[in-house]
């Protein structure tokens, strides 16, 4: 995006007239949102994008919920879409990991190689109540956190084939170039579309408990299985109070 402060101005616009609420990040590397609004106004939303040259051909992943899931439509500038901490000219999407559609991510999971590794890129209250089976749940606060666990886990890295996987795919973007660029992996790969896409195909499959999203539902229940347990007791629980004071 040439001129992200235009692209701001408009998406306000457009977002103001349909009533959408949401996020969006806009850096000169693109375009990283998450919007809710009634079901026929984001049908116009996305025919609207795609009538836009820069952002034609947008995979959009959908789940249930409106623009109450969202306190306010938010739309700033950045220098990086998801904060990495990395210039984007520093780590380009051009370096990423090969895209596995969910059906070739079963199928991997189904035959699993011996020297594969599954890597989820996410914050530990995320993996905290739903991820792969088997997968490396790195102990990270935000992701900015994550080339520093890589560089500290690069043994575990070599020669393997690793499959790194988030939310919806953005994050993986950059995260496969860092890991790419690092030249000690057999093979880098990333979940095209993130857990979202693997889900909607095999909710019962090698992806266990909940989604953790970014508004007010917190997490999107995937299968019955509940990974974590409560922080003042030992019973088994998955749910998240989102308060204002944690404490």
């Amino acid at each position: 995006i040439e001129y992200p402060k235009q692209v701001l101005k408009w998406q306000k616009k457009i977002c103001q007239e349909l009533g959408l609420k949401g996020r969006i990040f806009l850096a000169h590397e693109g375009i990283n949102a998450t919007l809710g609004g009634e079901t026929d106004n984001m049908e116009r939303y996305k025919k609207i994008m795609d009538e836009h040259p820069l952002f034609t051909g947008i995979d959009y992943k959908e789940s249930p919920g409106n623009a109450e899931c969202f306190p306010r439509l938010y739309v700033v500038v950045r220098n990086e879409i998801v904060h990495l901490g990395i210039a984007p000219d520093k780590l380009t999407t051009q370096q990423t990991g090969v895209h596995l559609k969910a059906r070739e991510v079963h199928e991997l999971l189904s035959h699993k190689p011996d020297n594969l590794v599954i890597l989820d890129t996410r914050n530990d209250y995320e993996w905290r109540i739903g991820k792969f089976e088997g997968a490396l749940t790195p102990p990270i606060e935000t992701f900015k956190e994550l080339p520093e666990y890589i560089d500290q886990h690069l043994d575990e890295f070599k020669d393997k084939q690793v499959l790194m996987y988030c939310t919806s795919g953005v994050r993986c973007e950059r995260a496969t170039a860092y890991l790419n660029q690092k030249q000690i992996a057999q093979h880098v790969y990333q979940i095209e579309g993130g857990i979202q896409r693997y889900v909607e195909q095999y909710p019962d499959g090698y992806f266990r408990g909940k989604n953790y999203v970014f508004d007010d539902r917190i997490a999107v229940k995937i299968n019955d299985d509940i990974l974590s347990t409560c922080d003042l007791c030992p019973m088994a629980c998955n749910d998240y109070a989102n308060c204002l004071n944690a404490e």
